[in-house]
């Protein structure tokens, strides 16, 4: 389904414009509350007795009703493309609706899931449309609404604007939906740079004795704070961690923030881990990268290649090895300037161990910093790489070109960590007993789960409590 604001920029109208079509009949479209909206067949059938000069492959076709099933329901925004729901049904939950403004991401799901209700920018529908689109009548219960709202804003790797950020506008837009639509539960997800965010980002040329003492605002954690508030005020309990992805068998040590609110006021327990990295607590030991890709062919693999002036280097390597495992002149020939800056510098030159889950993977498997490159073969991790190590099925298609599949699939959630939050959700659901293992790591770092969050929180602001312009 397309929003006003979609259609006009389809059809290279005025929003008012498209509206007087929806008037008068000319589109076909629904009034749900306040907001039309229109399906993908109207727009075909506009187009067919219209010039508007708009190529058909512009539009996203195949949307229809989804068959309603005897399961929990899910509504997913920001689905990308929805690792996290495959997940959370291969768990047992039927996803309705989804939410998504990427082009590719949009293709993606139409592909494999073209009965799906989906529309575009959630912020250009109320909640009962959302409601109305997903089928659902304004009273009946909602189980489970999920979201990764844009981590640009918070990623520790930019420029962190956190709420100032129009990405970061769009999170506390998502908090109002959920709120709005009072679901069972709601799972948060969204990279560890959102512990630290500020709620207000002071640029660090103003920071210091001869500019103005923080505001509460601008402390660390700010960000987090507001958004746990404003989910409390509503009613609902918030607990949430970091969790490594390969504790629950994901080929991958990726570290997500995970926050499950309850509408029941009743504090969620963590996630129950599957995996270990050496196997401790009697469970798996981390799944590595070679069973990950276990069965691929290397005759269809689909890849981006290195230029030649860094293959020089890829040539001397091994497995799990990266530049700091070349002769000392050529670690300098290869890192230029790089060489004599601060920081690890482990993704320059980075060969993945076979014996290992590979390391969080990015939307470019070729960049200088943060390469990922094939145990023994001169290139990136291909597609397919990419596919098994989020742990797409192979039935999945991935749509667009292939810089697009790459960050797809680089954006997604893992399959196996959205199992694990939809198995842990229907748990709550049904009062089954969750198991907790004292000690356990869930990450590699410390003091990331919601009491211990929390506590250094308030003692930062109690710590600053002299100097700030506001407090809280």
């Amino acid at each position: 389904m397309l929003s006003i604001k979609e259609a006009s920029s389809k059809l290279e109208l005025t929003p008012q414009q498209v509206r007087n079509l929806c008037r008068d009949g000319k589109i076909q479209a629904n009034k749900v509350g306040r907001t039309w909206v229109i399906s993908d067949y109207a727009m075909k059938d506009y187009f067919s007795s219209t010039s508007t000069g708009v190529a058909e492959d512009q539009l996203f076709y195949g949307l229809g009703k989804v068959k309603r099933e005897n399961k929990p329901i899910a509504l997913s925004f920001f689905s990308g493309a929805m690792g996290m729901d495959l997940g959370l049904e291969k768990a047992g939950f039927q996803t309705l609706f989804a939410s998504e403004i990427d082009n590719a991401c949009r293709k993606t799901i139409v592909k494999n899931k073209p009965e799906i209700a989906l529309v575009g920018d959630m912020r250009e529908f109320s909640p009962e449309a959302v409601r109305s689109i997903s089928g659902l009548d304004e009273k009946e219960d909602i189980d489970l609404v999920v979201g990764g709202p844009p981590c640009q804003a918070f990623s520790t790797a930019g420029k962190r604007k956190a709420f100032e950020d129009e990405r970061g506008n769009v999170f506390l837009s998502f908090i109002d939906m959920v709120i709005a639509l009072a679901p069972k539960y709601a799972v948060i997800e969204n990279v560890r740079g959102l512990l630290s965010a500020a709620l207000k980002h002071r640029p660090h040329s103003l920071r210091g004795e001869k500019n103005d003492p923080l505001t509460a605002e601008e402390l660390p954690g700010g960000a987090l704070n507001e958004i746990t508030s404003r989910l409390e005020k509503a009613g609902y309990a918030v607990s949430f961690n970091l969790y490594n992805a390969a504790n629950f068998g994901t080929p991958q040590k990726r570290e997500r923030v995970v926050i499950i609110c309850s509408r029941d006021g009743r504090k969620a327990p963590f996630l129950e881990p599957t995996h270990s990295e050496d196997g401790r607590h009697g469970l798996k030991k981390w799944t590595t990268f070679k069973q990950a890709v276990k069965g691929l062919k290397d005759d269809d693999q689909e890849f981006i290649k290195f230029p030649e002036k860094r293959l020089k280097y890829y040539r001397l390597l091994n497995a799990g090895e990266n530049w700091k495992s070349l002769p000392i002149e050529l670690q300098k020939e290869a890192m230029g300037k790089s060489f004599y800056s601060g920081g690890g510098k482990t993704g320059f030159f980075r060969r993945l161990a076979w014996n290992k889950p590979s390391p969080t993977l990015v939307t470019h498997p070729a960049m200088p910093a943060t390469d990922l490159s094939h145990p023994d073969k001169n290139r990136p991790l291909s597609v397919a790489e990419y596919k098994r190590l989020q742990e797409f099925p192979n039935r999945w298609e991935i749509e667009g070109s292939i810089l697009d599949k790459y960050k797809q699939i680089g954006n997604a959630v893992p399959v196996g960590l959205g199992y694990a939050i939809g198995r842990h959700i229907l748990k709550l659901m049904n009062g089954e007993e969750i198991h907790k293992i004292n000690d356990f790591r869930y990450s590699r770092y410390n003091r990331t789960s919601d009491t211990e969050w929390r506590k250094e929180f308030e003692d930062l602001i109690q710590k600053h409590k002299d100097k700030l312009l506001v407090v809280p």
